[in-house]
């Protein structure tokens, strides 16, 4: 079947989706983006979380053809700028700068987490944080950098707006 769906703002046209096949396996196989990853495939590691209609979900829970007319935003969406100008989200780089990634697994997923919140809360305290990312499992990490990542790209988001409203 063939599934028309928005991927990171550009209009797509999915061929050859098989009815049972997953968005995440959608997204990585058919769409070439992998940044959204295959870790547990039973909603519980946060790991392939994305935008879907503006809401956080796990793409291995959303059958493909379940995308057919939505939006969906992936990690790899969330960076900005134009052809040739790409630069990251301020999470992306609080995730970088502040060593939140280790092995990179869980990244995605968290980053889509973390930018949900700051969206929906500019300025969340530790335990919001720890309540938004809960769904999302890191072996590698205390968890210590992420909130750091947080809390780091909050700020500068404030930051941000602040500058914007001036």
């Amino acid at each position: 079947m063939r599934v028309n769906v928005t991927v990171n703002g550009s209009a797509e046209a999915v061929d050859d989706v098989w009815e049972g096949e997953s968005l995440l396996y959608m997204l990585r196989e058919r769409m070439g983006l992998p940044g959204s990853k295959n870790a547990c495939e039973q909603g519980e590691c946060g790991s392939c979380t994305v935008y879907l209609d503006g809401v956080p979900a796990c793409a291995c829970l959303v059958a493909a053809g379940q995308a057919e007319g939505r939006d969906v935003r992936t990690v790899e969406g969330l960076a900005g700028g134009g052809p040739g100008e790409e630069r990251l989200d301020p999470v992306q780089e609080a995730f970088a700068e502040t060593g939140a990634v280790q092995c990179g697994f869980c990244t995605p997923g968290l980053i889509v987490q973390s930018h949900d919140l700051i969206e929906r809360n500019p300025a969340p305290t530790d335990a919001e944080i720890r309540e938004a990312l809960a769904g999302n499992l890191c072996r590698c990490t205390g968890y210590e950098k992420i909130l750091d990542a947080v809390r780091l790209a909050a700020e500068r988001r404030a930051a941000e707006r602040k500058a914007a409203a001036q």
